[in-house]
Protein backbone atom coordinates (compact mmCIF):
# COMPACT_ATOMS: atom_id res chain seq x y z
CA UNK A 1 0.00 0.00 0.00
CA UNK A 2 3.29 2.25 -0.16
CA UNK A 3 3.48 3.34 -3.93
CA UNK A 4 4.95 6.43 -6.26
CA UNK A 5 4.99 5.57 -10.44
CA UNK A 6 8.21 7.70 -10.06
CA UNK A 7 9.39 5.81 -7.50
CA UNK A 8 8.83 2.14 -7.94
CA UNK A 9 6.58 1.32 -10.97
CA UNK A 10 9.17 -0.82 -13.15
CA UNK A 11 12.48 -0.59 -11.55
CA UNK A 12 13.86 -3.03 -9.43
CA UNK A 13 14.99 -2.74 -5.45
CA UNK A 14 18.62 -1.07 -5.93
CA UNK A 15 19.58 -1.02 -9.97
CA UNK A 16 18.62 -1.00 -13.27
CA UNK A 17 18.72 -4.12 -14.94
CA UNK A 18 22.41 -3.18 -16.39
CA UNK A 19 23.76 -3.00 -13.01
CA UNK A 20 23.45 0.88 -12.87
CA UNK A 21 22.38 2.15 -9.32
CA UNK A 22 18.92 4.60 -8.98
CA UNK A 23 20.74 7.91 -8.58
CA UNK A 24 16.93 8.94 -6.41
CA UNK A 25 17.45 5.39 -4.22
CA UNK A 26 17.85 7.95 -1.25
CA UNK A 27 14.62 9.61 -1.83
CA UNK A 28 12.56 6.45 -2.39
CA UNK A 29 13.80 5.06 0.79
CA UNK A 30 12.86 8.61 2.55
CA UNK A 31 9.48 8.04 0.58
CA UNK A 32 8.90 4.68 1.74
CA UNK A 33 9.46 4.64 5.48
CA UNK A 34 7.76 8.13 5.89
CA UNK A 35 4.84 6.11 4.14
CA UNK A 36 4.94 3.21 6.19
CA UNK A 37 4.89 5.70 9.41
CA UNK A 38 1.89 7.41 8.40
CA UNK A 39 0.29 4.36 7.36
CA UNK A 40 0.14 3.48 10.82
CA UNK A 41 -0.27 6.06 12.46
CA UNK A 42 -3.29 6.90 10.33
CA UNK A 43 -4.37 3.27 10.98
CA UNK A 44 -3.67 3.68 14.83
CA UNK A 45 -1.71 0.60 14.60
CA UNK A 46 0.34 0.07 17.77
CA UNK A 47 2.91 -2.59 16.26
CA UNK A 48 4.70 -4.36 18.93
CA UNK A 49 7.61 -5.27 16.88
CA UNK A 50 8.65 -3.26 13.57
CA UNK A 51 10.66 -5.88 11.78
CA UNK A 52 12.91 -4.05 8.94
CA UNK A 53 14.25 -6.00 5.88
CA UNK A 54 17.21 -4.23 4.31
CA UNK A 55 18.27 -1.51 3.08
CA UNK A 56 15.01 0.27 1.92
CA UNK A 57 13.71 0.18 5.48
CA UNK A 58 16.60 1.03 7.15
CA UNK A 59 15.18 4.79 8.34
CA UNK A 60 12.30 3.16 9.75
CA UNK A 61 14.14 2.65 13.33
CA UNK A 62 15.47 6.19 13.43
CA UNK A 63 11.97 7.59 12.55
CA UNK A 64 10.08 5.44 15.27
CA UNK A 65 12.63 6.53 17.85
CA UNK A 66 12.71 10.29 16.92
CA UNK A 67 10.30 11.57 14.76
CA UNK A 68 7.32 9.48 15.57
CA UNK A 69 8.69 8.81 19.34
CA UNK A 70 5.47 9.92 21.08
CA UNK A 71 3.04 8.88 18.80
CA UNK A 72 0.67 6.61 20.58
CA UNK A 73 1.52 4.17 17.96
CA UNK A 74 5.11 4.06 18.09
CA UNK A 75 5.71 4.85 21.70
CA UNK A 76 5.91 0.87 22.92
CA UNK A 77 7.45 -0.39 19.53
CA UNK A 78 10.13 -2.73 19.28
CA UNK A 79 12.23 -2.11 16.11
CA UNK A 80 14.53 -4.80 14.55
CA UNK A 81 16.52 -5.03 11.45
CA UNK A 82 17.61 -7.24 9.37
CA UNK A 83 21.18 -7.22 7.74
CA UNK A 84 21.77 -8.77 4.74
CA UNK A 85 24.81 -8.68 2.73
CA UNK A 86 26.03 -5.11 1.28
CA UNK A 87 23.01 -4.26 -0.79
CA UNK A 88 24.51 -0.83 -2.49
CA UNK A 89 27.68 -0.03 -3.61
CA UNK A 90 27.06 3.98 -4.18
CA UNK A 91 27.18 6.34 -1.88
CA UNK A 92 23.62 7.80 -1.55
CA UNK A 93 22.76 11.99 -2.60
CA UNK A 94 25.12 14.10 -1.11
CA UNK A 95 22.01 16.17 0.44
CA UNK A 96 20.41 12.50 2.01
CA UNK A 97 21.21 13.70 5.62
CA UNK A 98 19.30 17.16 4.76
CA UNK A 99 16.12 15.36 3.02
CA UNK A 100 15.27 12.49 5.49
CA UNK A 101 15.04 15.39 8.34
CA UNK A 102 11.24 15.41 9.40
CA UNK A 103 8.96 16.65 12.31
CA UNK A 104 10.98 18.19 14.79
CA UNK A 105 14.46 15.62 14.31
CA UNK A 106 17.28 17.87 13.97
CA UNK A 107 21.17 16.90 12.89
CA UNK A 108 21.66 15.43 16.38
CA UNK A 109 18.93 12.38 15.55
CA UNK A 110 21.93 11.28 12.47
CA UNK A 111 24.59 11.16 15.07
CA UNK A 112 28.21 10.55 13.29
CA UNK A 113 26.56 10.17 10.15
CA UNK A 114 29.02 11.22 7.24
CA UNK A 115 28.20 13.71 3.87
CA UNK A 116 28.60 10.62 1.69
CA UNK A 117 26.31 7.69 3.02
CA UNK A 118 27.40 4.21 2.08
CA UNK A 119 25.55 1.30 3.04
CA UNK A 120 27.67 0.69 6.10
CA UNK A 121 26.61 3.65 7.47
CA UNK A 122 22.89 3.80 6.82
CA UNK A 123 23.00 0.27 8.32
CA UNK A 124 24.67 1.68 11.74
CA UNK A 125 22.23 4.37 11.57
CA UNK A 126 19.90 1.79 11.69
CA UNK A 127 21.45 -0.27 14.29
CA UNK A 128 22.17 2.33 16.25
CA UNK A 129 18.30 3.40 16.57
CA UNK A 130 16.78 -0.21 16.84
CA UNK A 131 16.02 -2.66 19.69
CA UNK A 132 17.52 -5.57 17.94
CA UNK A 133 19.42 -7.10 15.23
CA UNK A 134 19.24 -9.98 13.02
CA UNK A 135 21.87 -11.43 10.82
CA UNK A 136 20.16 -12.73 7.56
CA UNK A 137 22.85 -12.80 5.34
CA UNK A 138 26.01 -15.05 4.74
CA UNK A 139 28.53 -12.10 3.71
CA UNK A 140 27.06 -9.72 6.30
CA UNK A 141 30.13 -7.32 7.05
CA UNK A 142 31.73 -7.85 10.47
CA UNK A 143 32.10 -4.29 11.03
CA UNK A 144 28.00 -4.32 11.54
CA UNK A 145 27.81 -7.65 14.16
CA UNK A 146 31.14 -5.92 16.18
CA UNK A 147 28.79 -2.36 16.37
CA UNK A 148 25.67 -3.96 17.16
CA UNK A 149 27.87 -5.66 20.02
CA UNK A 150 29.47 -2.72 20.92
CA UNK A 151 26.18 -0.92 21.29
CA UNK A 152 24.78 -3.68 23.34
CA UNK A 153 22.26 -4.65 21.18
CA UNK A 154 20.08 -8.03 21.21
CA UNK A 155 21.70 -9.93 17.79
CA UNK A 156 19.97 -13.18 16.53
CA UNK A 157 22.81 -14.77 14.46
CA UNK A 158 22.32 -16.27 10.62
CA UNK A 159 19.96 -19.28 11.09
CA UNK A 160 19.42 -22.18 8.97
CA UNK A 161 15.79 -21.50 6.92
CA UNK A 162 14.25 -24.40 8.90
CA UNK A 163 15.18 -23.08 12.36
CA UNK A 164 14.18 -19.27 11.66
CA UNK A 165 10.52 -18.97 12.17
CA UNK A 166 11.24 -20.76 15.79
CA UNK A 167 14.10 -18.49 16.64
CA UNK A 168 12.90 -14.86 15.63
CA UNK A 169 9.35 -15.90 17.69
CA UNK A 170 12.09 -16.23 20.91
CA UNK A 171 13.97 -13.19 19.55
CA UNK A 172 11.33 -11.29 19.60
CA UNK A 173 9.38 -12.58 23.02
CA UNK A 174 12.64 -11.88 24.34
CA UNK A 175 12.96 -8.27 23.08
CA UNK A 176 9.13 -7.99 24.48
CA UNK A 177 10.44 -9.16 27.76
Amino acid sequence: FIDNEDYFHNRLMTADKDGKEYSDNDERMIFFNLGVMEAIKKQRWCPEIIHCNGWMSALAPLYAKSAYKDEPSFRDSKVIISLFDNEFSEPLDKSFTQKLLCRDMNAECLGDLPENVTYIDLAKLAIRNCDGVIINGDNVPQELISYAETLGKAIMPKMPVEEFTAKCYDFYNSLLG
